[in-house]
């Protein structure tokens, strides 16, 4: 139960953190929290659509898993019947990504999901809603892997967010499962490269067929190696720039998805026995704060558990019944 309530709630920790910095100018950040950036809750604790998306891919999780085993056809209409709900919810209104938005109101009017992705879309949409597939119990490797593919591609087409949502869900089963953080860059880059030319048929679909593209292996290697790319300097980054320096002048802003993934591995790695720290410089970005913050309290709280975060947090922060129900589920 630690790791999972860790996990679920840590995204949300850091959604909550980084939702009022983002946007802001990096000088006035930290003028208002310091160098290294906000570590209370702000009140009320609110989170964004980067939490609420990725309780609406937790719950499509738990109702596909009701008749085992995990399959695209149980997960896909679920999935889109849950981003439905939430894009059509007055709760939608904490400054949604445009790619979601335009991907669900396509499905809403009636297309089939791989007509209404938006194809060369790989924001962060893609993988800030994902780490609930690192956390499902009773699937295989190729399941978690499909799934965290097809999640993102029903709003997101390009191979980048493809690639870049497997690796954040299998940072988060990883981490859950006692893989030491030190670790995390080399176990990146080797799923990189043993994933390169694997495309997912069943979960995409011919996702792949563009006018540039020859096969679904040169289509999804792109993806692969722009994900690869991404990682170059994190460990020259980690000694050179240090903690008290903007995150995204490492890693990148964050506003893609490999960026965002790439910069909150890097938080992680400043701080990897801190999980308030690690947020909480996520937090203190002048990109995407509230995402990488968030992945980055979902890989916090999947190394350390809950017991890393304040005990008080569990209580204030929005959804929290719906996180605890989550975690009851996978526990």
């Amino acid at each position: 139960m630690s790791q999972v309530r860790g996990a679920l709630f840590g995204g949300a920790f850091g959604d909550a953190l980084g939702a009022p910095t983002e946007f802001l100018p990096y000088d006035e950040v930290i003028r208002k929290y310091g160098p290294r950036g906000p570590r209370e809750l702000p009140t009320p604790a609110l989170v964004t659509d980067d939490t609420q998306m990725s309780l609406a891919v937790a719950d499509a999780l738990l109702s596909a898993m009701e008749v085992p085993p995990l399959t695209p056809e149980r997960l896909e209409p679920r999935i889109r019947g849950r981003f439905l709900h939430w894009w059509d919810s007055p709760d939608n209104d904490r400054a949604p990504g445009h790619t979601c938005m335009d991907a669900c109101a396509a499905m809403a009017a009636g297309l089939p999901w791989r007509q209404a992705t938006v194809e060369h879309s790989k924001g962060c949409g893609a993988n800030m809603r994902v780490a609930p597939v690192g956390l499902v119990p009773g699937v295989s490797e190729d399941q978690r892997a499909g799934a965290a593919q097809l999640q993102a591609a029903m709003t997101h087409g390009h191979p980048t967010g493809l690639a870049a949502s497997e690796l954040t869900a299998f940072t988060v089963y990883w981490l859950s499962k006692g893989l030491p953080i030190t670790d995390l860059p080399e176990a990146l880059r080797d799923r990189c490269a043993s994933q390169r030319t694997v495309y997912r048929e069943d979960w995409l679909g011919d996702l792949w067929k563009r006018p540039s593209v020859a096969d679904p292996e040169s289509f999804i290697a792109a993806g692969w190696d722009e994900c690869r790319a991404a990682f170059d300097g994190l460990e020259d980054a980690l000694r050179r720039i240090g903690p008290d320096a903007d995150p995204c002048s490492a890693m990148g802003a964050g506003w893609v998805a490999e960026e965002a993934l790439a910069t909150a591995i890097y938080c992680l790695l400043l701080f990897p026995d801190d999980a308030v720290s690690a947020v909480a410089r996520g937090a203190a970005s002048s990109g995407d704060s509230d995402s990488i913050a968030s992945l980055t309290g979902s890989f916090a709280g999947a190394a350390l558990g809950d017991s890393a975060w304040p005990a008080e947090w569990f209580a204030r922060i929005e959804y929290a019944s719906e996180l605890a129900r989550i975690t009851a589920a996978w526990s």
